[in-house]
């Protein structure tokens, strides 16, 4: 895509001109894929020092998730027709996103954060569908799911329903739809005996390891001494884009900053104005 056609596309976003949808179907969906949707974190290969393998992009990620009930890696989800979901109808991917249930019939790891994408707009699930059947198809044989025990997803509150465009008009309201889309609190809401929380989503507490050592999910609630309450917006913006806090110290991965940082000033501006309503 063309630079200034680039800057037309974030000028819309960026002002919630969204009437004039400036836009494909392609762009808006590599906007959110590439941005708050942080799919590639899960679902790209890394290289040294956990760098995204740029040329592999979304054909399976690095990590394997060893959980009580299931081992997975992060899927190929390239159009590559063996070993990708190149087979796959728009129909059975927006099934998988938003139930968590293969074409086969097999389901989907709640890892994969379906629980949470049932609120996605018609529009954008569409946007998704179309830019990640765009995306260049890379053969890569990820290993197979195991299953140890039945599987549960824990469900969102509010995420049950698609929103609607004009709900997207309220700064508020785009704010929730970013997080959940985002699938934020699933990493920043406490889990009990392997379920979640969401009774006190926003607080934190969840351990993750990786190349970065451990690093445990922040307060993102509104309370001024644990959580974000006393930050300015420039300062959780910083933290969401940067991956630097309040006080100038770094955080670290797996929160994904890289992708945050592609967003419009606007949908962060969006994601603030929720956060601050969290108790």
């Amino acid at each position: 895509m063309a630079i200034s056609s680039k800057i037309v596309i974030l000028f819309a976003l960026a002002f919630g001109v969204t009437d004039a949808h400036a836009e494909t179907a392609i762009e808006r969906g590599g906007y959110l894929v590439e941005g708050i949707l942080t799919c590639g974190n899960c679902h790209s290969p890394r290289g040294p020092g956990g760098v995204m393998d740029s040329a592999r992009a979304y054909a399976g990620g690095p990590q394997t998730f060893d959980e009580p009930t299931f081992v997975v890696k992060g899927a190929n989800i390239t159009p590559d027709l063996e070993t990708g979901i190149g087979s796959w109808s728009a129909t059975d991917i927006k099934r998988a996103l938003q139930t968590g249930m293969r074409p086969n019939g097999i389901q989907v790891a709640p890892i994969m954060p379906y629980a949470f994408y049932k609120v996605f707009t018609p529009q954008d699930l569409d946007a998704v569908v179309a830019y990640l059947k765009s995306v260049p198809a890379v053969r890569n044989e990820v290993q197979k799911p195991v299953y140890k025990a039945a599987l549960h997803d824990d469900p969102v509150p509010g995420a049950d329903k698609a929103m609607s465009e004009a709900d997207l008009r309220d700064p508020v309201k785009r704010g929730f739809y970013l997080v959940t889309i985002g699938h934020c609190m699933e990493c920043h809401s406490p889990r009990v005996n392997d379920r979640h929380d969401y009774t006190r989503r926003g607080m934190g507490g969840q351990e993750f390891e990786g190349p970065w050592g451990k690093s445990v999910s922040r307060n993102i609630t509104s309370d001024p001494d644990q959580g974000i309450g006393g930050w300015s917006d420039a300062d959780i913006k910083r933290a969401m884009t940067q991956g630097i806090r309040k006080d100038g110290t770094p955080l670290k991965p797996p929160m994904g900053f890289q992708w945050y940082a592609r967003m419009t000033d606007g949908d962060l501006s969006a994601i603030v104005a929720y956060l601050r309503t969290i108790k």
